[in-house]
């Protein structure tokens, strides 16, 4: 299957778009953010609705470009791809929020000190991503690839479905492990400080520690949300961009949902259910549809998956 926005034709609009998002990164961090405090529930909502409103208005000017690049259908689709590929990134981030929830209790990262470590935490996010991205162009133009990656995607939501609640045990991983045995970590904080110097002894603080911790887990999630969205679309530009606007809003999001993370509780099979439907999407389903199941399909069973479950949760929560 051709591309229509190759890299070797668009590497300019890839160096161009980073540009943009480090320099929106820059302005948060360096202007908005610049002196570390506890986030509120409206800064949360302000920030939320922005990069909504941002995906959203790109969203837009991509389909608008991609009808005079390929025409009215053809730039129909390719819109609805990115929309439907935002949706899923955005969806599949509610688990990073589960996770941020419970690595920032277990190290006792106070509020004031979180957004720092989500900043860099994202920014290690969108390379890694991108790596992923770059590999998975590649791989996905191998069938036999595509259907493994959609039977991983299966199994992975039948394993939610049975264990949706997972612990978090960060002194059970390997790296963080070998990250206390290289370099001593102090037990306090140290204001808003990655590593301090003690006895002349450089020692990590543990807001390096959650810091990398958050790093590993979204590697991990990067397994299963960059082949679903390949799903969703074979046009690596369209799954470069989506996947950053999703993990720009992440900061905003787990702000505005830590406090009420557990009242969506019901969320979690819903997001399995979407990995279910797009493994079965890369394993039989566009198959089935003579090579592409109908974005606009996949489009409304994301959606009444994940309106169905909030819906759910809330009446839940009520009774």
């Amino acid at each position: 299957m051709d591309l229509i926005f190759p890299f070797a034709e668009y590497w300019w609009f890839y160096a161009g778009f980073t540009v943009c998002v480090l320099a929106l990164l820059a302005l948060d961090l360096g202007v908005f953010h610049r002196t570390a405090h506890e986030v509120s529930m409206r800064e949360s909502v302000v920030w939320s609705v922005i990069w909504v409103v941002l995906a959203l208005a790109f969203n837009y000017a991509f389909y608008a470009y991609a009808v005079t690049k390929a025409g009215p259908d053809e730039g129909a689709r390719l819109g609805l791809e990115f929309l439907a590929g935002y949706v899923v990134e955005k969806s599949l981030a509610v688990d990073n929020v589960f996770v941020f929830v419970m690595v920032f209790a277990y190290f006792g990262i106070p509020p004031v000190y979180q957004h720092r470590v989500l900043f860099y935490g994202i920014l290690g996010a969108l390379f890694f991503r991108a790596v992923f991205i770059a590999l998975g162009a590649v791989l996905m133009q191998y069938h036999w690839i595509v259907v493994t990656f959609g039977v991983l995607l299966l199994l992975t939501g039948v394993k939610m479905l049975w264990a949706p609640d997972q612990k978090v045990s960060p002194d059970r991983n390997p790296i963080i492990r070998l990250m206390r045995r290289l370099m001593p970590v102090t037990p306090d904080l140290h204001g808003q400080r990655f590593v301090v110097t003690l006895d002349g002894r450089r020692h990590a603080t543990p807001l390096l520690v959650a810091l990398v911790f958050l790093e590993l887990s979204d590697v991990i999630f990067a397994i299963d949300s960059v082949p679903a969205i390949f799903a969703l679309t074979r046009e690596p530009l369209i799954v470069f961009t989506s996947n950053v606007f999703a993990i720009l809003g992440l900061r905003a999001m787990y702000f505005l949902l830590a406090g009420a993370v557990q009242r969506f509780r019901l969320l979690k099979y819903a997001l399995a259910l979407i990995l279910i439907f797009v493994g079965l999407k890369m394993v039989w389903l566009n198959e089935a549809f003579g090579g592409k199941f109908p974005i606009e399909w996949s489009l409304g069973i994301i959606g009444a998956l994940l309106t169905g479950a909030v819906v759910a949760s809330i009446f839940s929560e009520r009774r």
